[in-house]
């Protein structure tokens, strides 16, 4: 690869992790491009170089963290060792854990933007469609395995479970930030269990 590709690769990394950051905190209207650019280290006028428009860069962004979300919830799910119940509970662990920091304000961009760009942009609305729809097939192939290897044991589908447990946490960790607590998260955590132990 070129040195220039490269460095334009770098750098449009550079801003996406820096929005990221800093989108964790305040949301995505708040943030302004320029604070975007000078905590990425890009100098001002360039990010049209970079993306197209703000809704491509909203897109790219929430592109660029399902694809580590997923890389990490992967990792999570294909413990060598564990049962197919045991990877569970530690994606929710995981879970639990992410979003317990910074006083329970969590790191996960679908908790702090969904409802937010949801309204606001089709093409990130389409992401984090795609996105959510990615993490709930992991968990669907994951209680199946459960169901095969004895481990899990549910009323319903693997899909419907998936998705009943997916929209809870993600309920969960929207009213852990309301209350700044983790109670919600272990009330989550609690009913997890029951769901899909036997």
């Amino acid at each position: 690869m070129p040195v220039t590709a490269t460095r334009s690769t770098d750098a449009r990394r550079n801003i996406l992790d820096a929005a990221r950051r800093i989108m964790a905190h305040k949301g995505y209207s708040a943030v302004g491009l320029n604070e975007v650019l000078a905590q990425a280290g890009v100098p001002k006028g360039s990010f049209y170089h970079y993306f197209a428009s703000k809704d491509a860069f909203g897109e790219a962004l929430l592109q660029n963290y399902f694809e580590q979300y997923l890389a990490d919830m992967d990792r999570t799910l294909a413990q060598p060792g564990l049962s197919a119940a045991e990877r569970l509970m530690a994606y929710w662990q995981a879970w639990r854990e992410t979003q317990s920091v910074d006083d329970c304000q969590g790191q996960c961009l679908v908790v702090k933007l969904a409802a937010e760009v949801s309204d606001l942009s089709e093409p990130m609305r389409l992401a984090l469609k795609e996105g959510t729809d990615a993490i709930i097939d992991r968990l669907e192939r994951t209680i199946a395995s459960g169901l095969t290897d004895g481990t899990v044991e549910i009323d319903g589908s693997p899909r419907e479970t998936a998705q009943t447990l997916y929209d809870m946490w993600l309920g969960a960790s929207v009213m852990a930030k309301i209350h700044r607590n983790i109670a919600c998260l272990d009330v989550a955590m609690a009913m997890t269990r029951r769901l899909v132990q036997p």
